[in-house]
């Protein structure tokens, strides 16, 4: 059994971090800046402290151009007067124009995101993918740079396949640069292959943590997506391809875990990914504040052996 409660440090940095990462991708998106702020200070209130966000978030939207979500945040923050409590990560490397993990291209980039938010220091910069047509040696120098300037107090990595993973740690080391503290990946109770495996074992075997995004599986796992056809909604369709595999399985099992304990679907899925080898704190965004209870009770579930072991059975990965 693993108790999430209470502040954490996060792998071998010196990052305090709560039980809950808030993800930023809806701030400027879904949720504009009121709505924002507004979720912020409850995920605050609620005890939380660690909140991702990335240059690239939300470039997609017709009207933005990328760096709404940094934008959004750095005007709460001075709004709040908050910055010393809080733990900010963000990213570099898919917004468009600046993909490439090249020392001019990493040097421009936090430069503008510390623009944005409206601080001199990043707590965790990632790469918010691999570019494997950039020398590892050239992203890695570029990177340990920014910690030696204090523009950044951790790095990590996201999206990078487990060879690359390992390359980009043993370049650091051969080299002796900062070195990638965390990953950022995919990972849930329904899509368990990507990281459980030689991805995992890279994490552990190098002593780093992982923070998984997607641990609602695009909305499936709390449970609204059970029919297909039957919910409308922007997501419906993303969510309800996990029925065509073991989804239904999954969601039978979590309904028991969760009257047992008297929470959402939502909070069961969230205290599954945090109990898991390696895993330092799950990721997961709110539109509005009545979503943030769900996410944060998490924090104060401790899932049971057997309650473990039938969420396992019901969300294995076959092949």
């Amino acid at each position: 059994m693993r108790h999430n409660v209470g502040m954490m440090k996060l792998g071998t940095s010196d990052l305090s971090v709560s039980p809950l990462c808030l993800g930023g991708n809806t701030f400027g998106w879904t949720a504009n800046e009121q709505e924002s702020f507004e979720v912020l200070d409850a995920y605050v209130a609620g005890g939380g402290n660690f909140i991702d966000s990335a240059d690239a978030y939300s470039h997609w939207i017709p009207g933005n151009s990328g760096g709404e979500s940094e934008t959004i945040l750095g005007n709460w923050m001075k709004a709040r007067g908050n910055r010393e409590s809080v733990v900010i990560a963000t990213k570099v490397g898919m917004l468009p124009g600046f993909t490439a993990l090249t020392a001019d291209n990493i040097v421009t980039a936090v430069d503008n995101s510390l623009r944005r938010l409206q601080t001199d220091y990043i707590d965790l910069y990632y790469a918010h993918k691999d570019d494997p047509d950039t020398d590892q040696l050239e992203t890695m120098t570029a990177f340990d740079g920014l910690v030696k300037a204090g523009k950044v107090r951790s790095i990590a990595a996201s999206n990078y396949s487990a060879d690359r993973l390992q390359s980009a740690l043993d370049v650091a080391g051969a080299n002796g640069l900062t070195k990638f503290v965390a990953l950022q990946n995919l990972y849930n109770l329904v899509e368990r292959g990507a990281y459980e495996g030689p991805l995992r074992d890279v994490v552990e075997r190098n002593n780093l943590v992982s923070l998984p995004y997607y641990s609602l599986a695009k909305g499936f796992l709390t449970g609204k997506y059970r029919v297909k056809g039957e919910t409308e909604s922007g997501r419906a369709a993303g969510a309800e391809v996990y029925l065509d595999t073991n989804g239904p399985k999954v969601l039978a099992a979590m309904d028991t875990v969760a009257a047992a304990h008297g929470v959402s679907l939502t909070t069961i899925a969230l205290a599954w990914v945090a109990a898991q080898p390696t895993i330092a704190t799950p990721i997961a965004s709110a539109r509005v504040v009545s979503q943030l209870p769900d996410l944060l009770a998490m924090a104060a579930v401790t899932l049971s052996d057997a309650e473990l072991q039938l969420l396992d059975e019901a969300s294995a990965v076959t092949a």
